[in-house]
Parts: C-alpha cells; sequence; structure tokens
C-alpha cells in the first residue's frame, strides 16, 4: 500500500496525523490540532526513522516539554558496548527522552543496530565521526560518497536525528581567522570537517551537497539536527562573530530542508556566560525561524572540571525558560574522561531538573503536577507521599533511611523544631 506522506512534516501540512502524534499527545498538555500545526510548520519535530520498529515517539519543540539527551559511546582507550549499553538501560530507567550514540572504535553499526533494536526512545549519532571509523582513510582522502554513505547506513540502520554541521562553511573558517578564537573549533565533528576542507581545498560536502543529504532524509524520514560546528568552548568565545555566521547559514538551511519536508532542530552552545543565555536562545529562535533547539549545556563558566553537570544544568534551566527545547544532557567527567555509569546518572538528574525548572518557568501545562504534591505531601509530613512525588525516589528514600529522628514524623534536621509540624495543628 501506498504510504500517502514522506515524512512527519510533510503528514501534518496534509492534516494526517500519524501514530507517532498519537504518542506525542499522551505525555503532552498541547491540543491535537496545535501539534499538527506545530509539526507542519516546523515549530516541533518527531524524530522517527521509518526503520526504528518498537520506537515510543516523543516531540520536541514549542508548547512540549522540554526534553534531555544522553550521550554514549566508545572511544579507542575505552571499548565496552555492554557497558554502554548499561549506561542506555539506566538511560531509560530514569526516563531520558533520547540517546545519541558518539561511538568512535569498533564495531560501531553493530552496536549501532542493538541501540535500535533494544531501546525505545529516540537515537541519533554523528555520521561525520563514524566516516573516519568506517573507512579507516586518513581524512584527506575521504571521498564525497564515503561521508554520504555513512549517512546513508546511519538511517538505514534506524537512526532517528543525525548531527550534520553543515553550517561551517568556507565563509565561516575565514571568519575565525578574521575574529581569532580563545579554544578554536571544540566541535569534534567542526574540527573534522575543518581538517578535510583545508587539506583538500573543497567546500564542507554537506553544505555543497546539502540536497543529497535532505534525499536520504527524506527517504528514511530522519530529522536533521544540524550541529553547531562553531559552538563557543570558553565563555571567552561566546556570542562571537563566527558562531552568528554559522547560526545564519543554519538558518538557511533549515528553510531548504522543510522545503522538502524534512524535519530540523538546531544544535546551539556550547560554553555561555549567564547574562548571554536569554540572547543566545532568542537570536537562535529568530535566525532559525523557530525551529527546535537543541541546546549543548550551556555551560556558564569554564572552570568547574568534576562539576560540569552542576554547570550546564544552571545555564540549561536558563536555557530552557527562555525557549530551549531539548537539552543534551553533560556529566561530572565533561572535559575529564569517558564518563561512568554513576557519571551519567549524575548527569541525567541534574539535566531532569534544569528540563523541569525550565517547564515551569515557561508554564508548560502540568509541569507544576508533581511540586503541588511534594508541597502537600510535605505539610502533612507523609513520607510516602514525597518520595512518590520525587524525581528521585530511591535516593529521596536512602537519605532518610540513613539518619532516623527519635520523634516518628520529623527529620534528624530540625526534629521538634519542626516548623511544618509545630504549625499543621494550630492552622
Amino acid at each position: 500500500m501506498h504510504n500517502p506522506y514522506t515524512t512527519q512534516m510533510d503528514a501534518a501540512g496534509k492534516g494526517i496525523f500519524t501514530s507517532q502524534m498519537e504518542q506525542v499527545l499522551e505525555n503532552e498538555s498541547i491540543s491535537r490540532q496545535a501539534l499538527l500545526d506545530g509539526v507542519a510548520s516546523g515549530r516541533i519535530a518527531i524524530p522517527a526513522n521509518k526503520n526504528h520498529v518498537g520506537l515510543r515517539a516523543a516531540g520536541v519543540g514549542a508548547g512540549l516539554k522540554t526534553k534531555i539527551n544522553v550521550n554514549l559511546g566508545v572511544s579507542k582507550d575505552v571499548c565496552s558496548f555492554d557497558s554502554e549499553m548499561s549506561k542506555a538501560m539506566l538511560a531509560l530507567e530514569y526516563k531520558a527522552d533520547a540517546i545519541m550514540d558518539l561511538s568512535v572504535s569498533g564495531d560501531t553499526q553493530g552496536f549501532r543496530k542493538r541501540l535500535v533494536r533494544e531501546v525505545p526512545v529516540m537515537i541519533g549519532s554523528v555520521p561525520i565521526y563514524d566516516t573516519l571509523t568506517r573507512t579507516g582513510k586518513p581524512t584527506e582522502e575521504i571521498t564525497l560518497d564515503d561521508w554520504f554513505e555513512t549517512v546513508e547506513i546511519h538511517a538505514e540502520n534506524g537512526i532517528d536525528f543525525v548531527t550534520i554541521h553543515a553550517g561551517l562553511t568556507r565563509k565561516c573558517v575565514e571568519s575565525i581567522r578574521t575574529n581569532p578564537r580563545l579554544c578554536g573549533i571544540v566541535s569534534r565533528g567542526g574540527a573534522i570537517l575543518f581538517e578535510w576542507m583545508e587539506k583538500t581545498g573543497n567546500e564542507n560536502p554537506f553544505y555543497e551537497y546539502f540536497d543529497r543529504l535532505l534525499g536520504i532524509c527524506q527517504r528514511h524520514d530522519v530529522c536533521i539536527s544540524l550541529g553547531d560546528g562553531l559552538r563557543p568552548g570558553s565563555i571567552m568565545d561566546s556570542t562571537d562573530a563566527p558562531q552568528i555566521q554559522e547560526l545564519i547559514t543554519l538558518g538557511e538551511l533549515t528553510k531548504r530542508a522543510w522545503a522538502k519536508k524534512v524535519q530540523v532542530m538546531i544544535e546551539g552552545p556550547g560554553h555561555v556566560p549567564l547574562h548571554e543565555v536569554e540572547m543566545n536562545m532568542k537570536l537562535q529562535k529568530k535566525l532559525c525561524h523557530n525551529a527546535p533547539f537543541y541546546v549543548l549545556g550551556p555551560l556558564d563558566t569554564d572552570i568547574a572540571p568534576g562539576y560540569d553537570h552542576i554547570t550546564s544544568a544552571i545555564g540549561g534551566a536558563l536555557a530552557a525558560m527562555h525557549g530551549a527545547d531539548f537539552l543534551c544532557y553533560v556529566t561530572p567527567a565533561e572535559h575529564l574522561r569517558l564518563p561512568s555509569i554513576e557519571d551519567v546518572k549524575e548527569g541525567i538528574m541534574a539535566s531532569k531538573i534544569a528540563a523541569h525548572a525550565g517547564d515551569l518557568a515557561k508554564g508548560i501545562g502540568g509541569a507544576a503536577e508533581l511540586d503541588f504534591k511534594m508541597s502537600r505531601a510535605r505539610v502533612a509530613l507523609d513520607w510516602e507521599g514525597q518520595f512518590a512525588a520525587a524525581i528521585d525516589p530511591a535516593k529521596a528514600l536512602a537519605y532518610r533511611e540513613s539518619s532516623q529522628p527519635s520523634e516518628k514524623g520529623v527529620c534528624t534536621m530540625c526534629g521538634d523544631f519542626c516548623a511544618m509540624k509545630r504549625v499543621k495543628d494550630l492552622l
């Protein structure tokens, strides 16, 4: 039977409410029509590859809950796919919305297929990394077909969204030279493409042949996450000319993708001081036509290695408040090593708290429900109710059980001085 639509965006434009849209609506407070209009206009993306069997679809964008992504994947020095699958299962347990495979060593395709087979949330990848791993070639020997064959493989494997640094053009490279940076290019994908462009003298292949990329994504309904190859890696480089030059290009590419009914997300900074976060969010939405914004942090200070899940949560909450739709988690291991499973949990919790804080500020329907439940349970000194409303019930319970009060109902912080206990009966 002929499918009457090519992508989720195409379906929405034709007034077709897909099964994936039904799944999105189950977890959101917006109306059916608002979701349909959002997907049709590009303000909402539903990354849902036709080859991802068993996907539980989620939406990213205007009027929806802020989503969080968990990065994982092996490196040459730490290469255990079983360990990374344990992280993926942990991410599902703690209700992450997406998982991104950044593997750069070993049987990457085998691992990617396993993720798609066993993980029901949307999955992302960066084909630019995998092109080097897959071909084993020096960067300058990578061919045009090599780049696009990797994207095709990822699409066929069932990846729901691919990060493609198509905005890092030769014009942007010149902007770096005329506007020197403290930290240069910190994006791995951006650095790889920059090296290829410098050594071959060619334009960015994903920019020059963007229509070829769109063809692959349209066939499989893969969402393009337009990567920020020139994101700032230092607060000193934040909101500089190269970053904005690339953002303008990403806005132009967004319109070209939408014309082909290919869904788009825009990736954003990076390292951004707090007073520039709101400006960055509004600038992205303006230049990229209100496409969903996928924020990598942002980290609001550079001096906290070992605690960057906290700097990221501070920046992420502010970013979500001012319009970011999707937060990429950051773990305590950021800048230091491949994260352990304990690091992954800390990163997930910090990112979930930031996303929820942003949703409260944005007034997302239903966001405050658990907060009300928690407050009511606290007033009633209902500890079971507090655990049920907690973002991490097991940790809250463990803290409670580790230090028992002599008087039932209170905690060992205040004991008989508990304000709620004293006032409860009087009111």
